[in-house]
């Protein structure tokens, strides 16, 4: 059994980090605010807020053998180093393929990466920037791991992604449904149960350098299809264009008023990511299917018509869909 620091631990997929470590024997203490949530079960907690400079005093004065850290700023992950890298034996940074200078076409982990943030924080929308400079801080480690993730996806999400298609099949039932004209556009999801066991074996095993936490490759179309299958949609997908949409005010990939998953071309890289490194270094992932069978469970059990982070209200879609018919 190894002492593990679970840097986050409260938010979806640092708790089921911390839970696949708990899991599998280790001696967990997740370092969070706890604002995202509760620390999962078999865990120690301690509640710290990493912006403030004693954050880590509790967790300091022992050896950590495995550290895994989910931050997005660099401050928080430079303040980190400083307490806890001469202890710690292992480290791993969950990263992602935003980190990619271009990301319009095939990613490997050795593409052209953004400019890192120059500073301790990031705003929203220098996501990969940030994430650049928290890599090169942890890449001064002597041991260290950084997980590059795609789009995850499973039960839980709080992005509200992956489910939104499939639960609204299953709402809609055997009415149309609208969705965006965008079949050929590549597209990879992974469990994030499936990246959350295999970043805690990763760790064990004491893996280093830069690899790709990915799904399998499939479309968007392939995966409407398996979402329409998973809800046992009887109903009509109707395509609106991408020009359509955009008239209309609905956004891409992820928030209020949008078609998720849908991506402009200049970021159809996100799925197009190389997944061969993770599978032949253990990472095993169900089939996307299976995910998403159990997305709608947990989709049904919060509502099928409640207000949603990503994606189009049902009586929002309804007039849109009026509006294409001939």
């Amino acid at each position: 059994m190894s002492s593990m620091l679970v840097l986050g631990g409260t938010s979806w997929l640092g708790g089921h980090i911390a839970s696949a470590a708990v899991g599998r024997g280790h001696d967990v203490t997740c370092l969070a605010r706890g604002e995202s949530g509760d620390a999962p079960h078999g865990v120690t907690f301690v509640r710290a807020d990493r912006a403030q400079p004693h954050a880590y005093d509790a967790v300091t004065g022992r050896p950590w053998e495995l550290v895994i850290d989910v931050a997005r700023q660099p401050g928080h992950v430079r303040s980190a180093i400083d307490a806890l890298g001469a202890t710690s034996s292992h480290w791993t940074f969950v990263s992602t393929g935003s980190v990619y200078a271009d990301q319009s076409g095939p990613l490997t982990e050795d593409s052209p990466l953004l400019e890192p943030l120059d500073g301790d924080t990031g705003e929203p929308e220098q996501y990969g920037e940030a994430k650049v400079a928290c890599e090169q801080l942890v890449r001064r480690l002597p041991h260290h791991l950084v997980v590059r993730a795609g789009l995850i996806g499973g039960p839980g999400d709080r992005s509200d992604r992956l489910g939104y298609y499939v639960s609204r099949f299953a709402l809609a039932g055997a009415e149309p449904v609208l969705v965006p004209d965008v079949a050929e556009q590549p597209m990879q999801v992974v469990d994030v149960r499936d990246l959350a066991d295999w970043i805690v074996g990763a760790a064990e095993a004491g893996m280093t350098g830069v690899m790709h936490g990915v799904g399998e490759p499939t479309t968007v179309g392939d995966l409407l299809q398996l979402s329409a299958e998973a809800a046992a949609f009887t109903g009509r997908q109707v395509a609106a264009g991408e020009d359509w949409l955009h008239a209309h005010d609905v956004e891409e990939w992820m928030g209020p008023r949008s078609l998720p998953l849908w991506l402009p071309a200049s970021h159809h890289g996100m799925g197009l990511m190389d997944d061969s490194l993770a599978p032949s270094h253990g990472m095993i992932r169900r089939p996307l299917v299976q995910t998403l069978l159990d997305v709608l469970v947990d989709e049904q059990a919060r509502g099928l018509d409640r207000e949603r982070r990503a994606g189009l209200g049902r009586p929002d879609e309804i007039a849109l869909l009026a509006l294409l018919r001939p």
